[in-house]
């Protein structure tokens, strides 16, 4: 046999009859056509997909039995493709700190608003503040000019802010209480402790407070002023165990607005250490739905349900004037010492 310019073995014509030297001649030939073959099978790899032959049995044993060079190579190949860099999807900002994640522009503002309390002690409830606060995080200054309400935001910020806490806080007492592990509070000690803690927090910012209480007077700002007042009785009362559907339900929570709004005006102007003036005039005005409460059930037990809710409504309206009244000598005041 010998080989064609395409690599193919091709059989010789060869007489039936040859002589002894003929014979060694043809297999010299073979034997050299075989070597060429087996010689172009190993330096040409052999595609999976062709037919098994028996020169593509060492082609087999290479693949089915690799080098430990070639195990070390794709090895250190695997390895390079771990340690790639992977594409970057985080922030950056100008102070050179990044993100894990994508943040948006929602999550940018809150972050600047939190450092922006650092500085309310000092620049007051204003945008001046919110810009030091952007400065802190690497941020221009000209940040602040992503909060359309300026100072507005900034407070309502806070008030959010405090309302969550405090209701994380009711939520983990509940559970505690549900799992045994803590004493279940009366009713108005519970509405006490949980307005308590509320305005402690705003501790930190009493001097300024005022001037908090006078942006959120803005009418542009008593919407989400409201909104966040009413969220936050509303919950207070969810935990203290009130599930009423009647009447009930509105002048419970008018009564505690009331309360809360009045307290916090009195805390305010309160000098006294630790607030203690503020905190028996919250025991007062606690005791005073307890009362409440006791007179709309002798009402009720003597089947005077109409007086229950006229009474309920009466109490109401007297307290909400009373805010009024209170809340907007305490602006004029304010506006006063401002122009002074």
């Amino acid at each position: 046999k010998c080989l064609d310019f395409r690599g193919i073995c091709i059989s010789p014509v060869v007489p039936k009859t040859s002589s002894p030297r003929c014979n060694v001649l043809r297999r010299g030939l073979h034997c050299a056509a075989l070597r060429l073959q087996e010689d172009k099978d190993k330096s040409i790899p052999v595609p999976p997909s062709s037919t098994a032959s028996p020169t593509t049995t060492f082609h087999e044993h290479y693949q089915a039995h690799p080098s430990e060079h070639d195990t070390a190579t794709s090895t250190q190949e695997a390895a390079a493709a771990e340690e790639a860099p992977q594409p970057n999807i985080s922030y950056v900002d100008q102070s050179g700190e990044q993100g894990e994640d994508y943040e948006t522009e929602e999550q940018l503002q809150a972050r600047i608003l939190n450092a922006a309390l650092d500085f309310v002690p000092l620049h007051g409830w204003t945008v001046e503040a919110i810009s030091a606060g952007a400065e802190t995080l690497g941020l221009s200054a000209a940040s602040s000019g992503m909060f359309q309400n300026g100072a507005g935001d900034l407070v309502l910020h806070f008030i959010a802010q405090s309302n969550t806490q405090l209701t994380e806080q009711l939520a983990e007492h509940h559970n505690q209480v549900q799992l045994g592990q803590a004493e279940p509070k009366k009713t108005a000690e519970f509405l006490r402790d949980a307005v308590e803690t509320r305005l402690r927090m705003l501790t930190p910012y009493i001097n300024n407070w005022p001037q908090a209480l006078s942006i959120l007077f803005l009418p542009h700002n008593i919407p989400n002023s409201l909104k966040h007042l009413s969220t936050l009785v509303d919950d207070i009362w969810y935990y203290a165990g009130d599930r009423s559907t009647d009447l009930n339900w509105y002048t419970k929570r008018a009564a505690l607005t009331g309360i809360y709004n009045t307290t916090e005006l009195v805390m305010v102007q309160d000098s006294s250490e630790d607030f203690q003036d503020t905190w028996n005039f919250l025991d007062k005005r606690i005791q005073d739905i307890v009362n409440m409460a006791d007179a709309a059930k002798q009402a009720a037990s003597t089947g005077e349900a109409v007086v229950q809710g006229l009474m309920g409504a009466a109490v109401t309206v007297r307290m909400l004037e009373r805010i009024c009244m209170f809340e907007m000598h305490r602006i004029k005041d304010y506006y006063n010492t401002l122009t002074a």
